[in-house]
């Protein structure tokens, strides 16, 4: 018999992950190439007749040991958080990842904003352990005030995911979101008037992160999960109506769906992926005409930046912003509205003040932007 369906599902959308990290890492690992070891060859006998296996090759929740990859093999890091769509990805990924002789390791972050965190944490990175994910690391953080708690916490999470993967030497960082979350993240987008490239949702890769589950439910990693008595922890911020998220999750959606009638959650996500071949091709465009009206001190030239189509020209401004400063997360689209007018509606108007410190100046026909630190 094999696997659940949400097991199998996941494991899918894990190995088509992983095998394009495999084609874009462009080589061969020597554990791909050798032959499967019987699982005899595997074990190690322990006291009172009890199996052990090494490293990745613990027995998996499947009842199959796995192959451990060799040492020295590309090493894929997930972000384990102990919630079900992360432990499914997990369970997934310390399934599949030796079979193109990856390694698998994990980091659980500590956000410190509940009590008992850390013993959590540490909770999880053990869970994770008996699945065969080494290294394992639970690593606390300090969670700011900018932008909020929610913008805090993730600006947190990823600086410590990103220290972890540079010192590991991970090729890539995988992450659990699914559809329910690029739902949510379009609807946020909507609330906030953010333009196309924040209704596009979240990338299925950026840089070194990948999130393999974007195309499956919340509910197939719960599934999944208790097929394979996985336990999971439930943050409860996920339900805390404080939060943003959290209300959008537990009273916007089911609104919609209800009165909208199921699909409410599909949709958005096919209007994420409709809403990023956009933004792609536009974002394409505007790194082009940059490198076009870019004077030699690094101002943008007025004049040509008036000639473009405005959709593109927000584009160049955002990145212009972003370059001398600006928080990604703080940038939004009534900020770019308020540059475009040094363009579009130049009435003389004074130096414009953005997020991060960012001052921006018409100035002999050219826009400057610079830290006001600088």
């Amino acid at each position: 018999m094999g696997p659940h369906p949400a097991v199998a599902a996941i494991r899918l959308a894990v190995r088509r992950t992983l095998a394009e990290l495999a084609a874009d890492l462009g080589e061969t690992t020597p554990a791909a190439r050798a032959p499967r070891s019987r699982p005899s060859e595997l074990a190690l006998s322990g006291a009172a007749g009890v199996t052990t296996l090494i490293g990745n090759a613990r027995r998996h929740p499947s009842g199959l040991p796995r192959t451990p990859a060799a040492p020295g093999s590309p090493l894929v890091l997930v972000a384990v958080s102990g919630g079900a769509d992360s432990m499914a990805l997990a369970t997934a990924t310390a399934f599949e990842a030796p079979k193109l002789g990856l390694r698998v390791g994990a980091v659980t972050v500590d956000h410190g904003l509940q009590a008992g965190s850390a013993e959590r944490a540490q909770q999880v990175a053990e869970r994770l352990r008996e699945l065969g994910l080494d290294p394992v690391e639970a690593v606390p953080v300090l969670v700011g005030r900018q932008g909020g708690p929610e913008n805090a916490a993730r600006e947190a999470r990823y600086a410590a995911l990103d220290d972890a993967a540079e010192r590991l030497g991970a090729a890539a960082v995988l992450l659990g979101h699914t559809r329910d979350d690029q739902a949510e993240t379009v609807l946020l987008g909507l609330a906030r008037g953010s333009g196309s490239r924040s209704l596009a949702g979240m990338p299925a890769q950026k840089g070194r992160y990948r999130r393999p589950l974007l195309e499956l439910d919340r509910a197939a990693t719960r599934q999944a999960c208790s097929a394979q008595s996985i336990p999971v922890w439930d943050d409860p911020h996920n339900s805390d109506p404080a939060y943003t998220r959290s209300r959008v999750r537990h009273e916007v959606l089911p609104v919609l769906e209800k009165h909208l009638g199921a699909g409410v959650v599909e949709a958005l996500a096919r209007t994420a992926r409709l809403f990023r071949d956009d933004a792609d091709a536009l974002d394409q465009w505007a790194a082009l005409a940059e490198r076009d009206l870019r004077t030699a001190e690094g101002a943008l030239d007025v004049t040509k930046l008036a000639e473009l189509p405005s959709a593109v020209r927000r584009r160049l401004l955002r990145r212009a912003a972003l370059r001398a400063g600006c928080p990604a997360g703080d940038l939004f689209a009534r900020h770019l509205e308020t540059v475009d007018l040094l363009v579009t509606g130049w009435r003389g108007q004074g130096p414009l003040h953005l997020p991060g410190g960012v001052e921006v100046t018409r100035r002999c026909g050219t826009l400057v932007f610079r830290r006001q630190s600088d």
